[in-house]
């Protein structure tokens, strides 16, 4: 109980630091990691780890496709067509 306590404390702390709010998708993955570490046998610290590697690394891929998404948006619709047009 001591140790949830404690592990519970350094969570907390660490998602109100103003430095971490770049790890888009750690908390998540962290929390989520953590509940499957613990079901498989007192390994919620490395889940939680592996939970933050992968959370983080979602969030990242999801960012570059909304990145492309809106660049590919934004491109005129007639401009790759004009340059490959027909010649006779």
């Amino acid at each position: 109980m001591r140790n949830s306590l404690l592990i519970a404390a350094a969570m907390t702390a660490i998602a109100l630091c103003p430095g971490m709010s770049n790890a888009k998708g750690c908390i998540k993955g962290a929390a989520v990691g953590a509940v499957v570490g613990h079901v498989a046998g007192r390994h919620a610290v490395a889940g939680a780890a592996a939970g933050c590697v992968i959370g983080h690394h979602e969030a990242k891929v999801k960012d570059q496709e909304a990145k492309q998404q809106a660049a590919a948006a934004q491109k005129p619709a007639g401009a790759d067509s004009a340059n490959t047009a027909p010649r006779q």
